[in-house]
């Protein structure tokens, strides 16, 4: 068990098994995308650990991207998304995947995905570390999903606490 600010956490995926997952991911979507050198565009902050983990297992040409956006505070989401970094690159028939390190009320790319579509890319994939079915609210699904898990707040891997946890190799979910 780890202590996080005022929390509790207890392991619940191991760094192996979140290695060996991401690798799959990266086996799948190099199959897929084998020719087409997609843009990957990561959402930060949470998912730079599992953006440059997947990116290393990639076995196609490809580029990574940055954008940043924002709907929590604390523990739960606060249903607004902030845009705090923007994006540069010319989408315009470029195929996109979509980095995530989770979607739980999908309310982030819901807000999101117009803007994406309206550069006009060839196409759009998500691809997100984890998922949280029970929480979703909006009508988003993960083309790729390393994870589906229960509505648990968890930390590790990229996701944070009020800014503590990213650094933790594995998984953590909150102890109850």
């Amino acid at each position: 068990m780890i202590a996080i600010h005022d929390k509790q956490f207890i392991p619940y995926i191991s760094q192996d098994r979140i290695s060996q997952r991401v690798r799959e991911l990266g086996l799948e979507i190099s199959k897929d995308y084998e020719y087409k050198q997609p843009l990957f565009i990561a959402i930060l902050n949470g998912s730079f650990i599992f953006a440059a983990d997947l990116f290393r297992s990639l076995s196609i040409d490809a580029e990574i991207s940055f954008i940043k956006l924002a709907s929590y505070k604390g523990t739960s989401s606060t249903g607004n998304v902030v845009t705090a970094i923007g994006m540069e690159e010319k989408l315009s028939g470029r195929h996109v995947i979509l980095l995530e390190d989770i979607i739980d009320t999908g309310k982030t790319l819901h807000a999101f995905l117009p803007e994406i579509k309206q550069r006009g890319p060839e196409s759009i994939k998500i691809a997100s570390f984890l998922s949280k079915p029970d929480a979703l609210q909006f009508p988003i699904k993960a083309d790729y999903t390393g994870f589906a898990i229960p509505n648990d707040f968890v930390v590790g891997y990229g996701l944070d606490y009020d800014g503590l946890g990213r650094n933790l190799e594995e998984l953590y979910i909150l102890a109850k």
